[in-house]
């Protein structure tokens, strides 16, 4: 293999906000390599994280548009970059390596790629973890928050699945990946959900089962019922995912339970409180706490600094004596407006140049 074509994208994709750290042993070569031709590779390395059209990118690169055109929409049918609409038709452009590229490979994850990302993971993901803003923030469902409390829109599984035009469920990777390295957890697998403005978006998509929006809210609450942990992207606007995960599995939340990065993921706006007065010491909500939030001293006990607010444990309690409640203002961090409002404090805290990949 010629490993340089391979460098030059594995840099440019660390160049972006988001990371993709290099290893010792150069394992993020072998995964661009499993997923990339060498002439993908080096056209995606001089993609922009803005569209472009075809005719643009032959234009600033070279080459014939009409065969560029067939090539782009090849890479970006394989997940390999993004497409969208734009005045001049469909564009294409960069996607990160994770949260983007990874996760749209679900359909070609095997053993090898699996063993090749845990690789990855445990060498240099950490570096990616542990820059802010978190790639991703907890949200609960609104019944895990007690009545009376203010939950805004963006805060709340459920409203931002109302929110939506168009739904769909896709298989986790991540329990993927773990289970075929020969680490699967029992969590179930077809509980990842996809959101998109456009009514119809998933109904011809490969890979997604289109849904209803009250069969997005039932996924969504059977992930609750798994005691699977809700997140999305950091931004107050344009979610188009929720993964409902674990720290069993999930590359983000492993972050806090594997690698011990308390900030991997943003912590909601909530945070666990308990009525000593219903409480009955049966730990039954321990069991269910995955970040070791919980303890029992005569009655539950919360540690305010390990607990995300996911609310996983509330429906937990047949006592119903845990409930949400909101942080005090000063504890609660205001995600980044928009997308691009994150990229930019990403790429600050980084010490990159956001303007050379835009």
């Amino acid at each position: 293999m010629d490993s340089s074509v391979y460098r030059t994208l594995a840099q440019r994709l660390d160049s972006l906000p988001n990371g993709f750290p290099p290893t010792p042993d150069g394992i993020e070569l072998q995964l661009l390599a499993q997923l990339f031709t060498p002439d993908e590779a080096a056209l995606t390395a001089r993609l922009r994280l803005s569209l472009e059209s075809a005719e643009q990118i032959a234009l600033r690169l070279g080459g014939d548009p009409k065969a560029l055109r067939e090539q782009l929409k090849s890479m970006a049918r394989r997940g390999l970059i993004a497409a969208g609409r734009m005045e001049e038709g469909i564009g294409y452009k960069l996607l990160p390596f994770v949260v983007g590229i990874y996760e749209m490979q679900i359909t070609r994850l095997d053993a090898e790629m699996a063993r090749l990302f845990e690789d990855y993971y445990r060498q240099a993901f950490g570096h990616v973890l542990g820059v802010q803003p978190s790639v991703h923030r907890v949200i609960p469902i609104g019944e895990s928050v007690r009545m009376g409390m203010e939950i805004r829109p963006f805060e709340s599984a459920a409203e931002i699945v109302a929110a939506a035009g168009a739904w769909g469920v896709v298989d986790c990777i991540c329990r993927k990946q773990k289970a075929l390295i020969g680490e699967a957890c029992s969590h179930p697998l077809d509980v990842c959900l996809v959101l998109h403005r456009r009514a119809g978006a998933f109904d011809k998509a490969p890979g997604v089962r289109a849904l209803t929006r009250d069969e997005a809210q039932e996924t969504l609450e059977r992930a609750a019922r798994a005691g699977l942990v809700h997140s999305v992207t950091n931004t107050q606007e344009g979610a188009s995912y929720i993964c409902n995960c674990c720290t069993c599995s999930c590359g983000i939340l492993r972050g806090i339970a594997e690698l011990g990065i308390a900030n991997a993921v943003a912590r909601s706006a909530f945070v666990n409180q308990v009525d000593e007065a219903l409480c009955v010491g049966c730990e039954i909500c321990v069991e269910y706490c995955q970040f070791g939030a919980l303890s029992l001293l005569g009655v539950a006990q919360v540690d305010a600094l390990r607990c995300v607010g996911c609310g996983v444990c509330v429906p937990a309690c047949p006592d119903g004596a845990l409930g949400l409640v909101r942080r005090p203002e000063m504890e609660i961090e205001t995600p980044p407006l928009s997308e691009m409002e994150w990229l930019r404090e990403r790429a600050a805290a980084r010490g990159i140049d956001l303007s050379q990949v835009l």
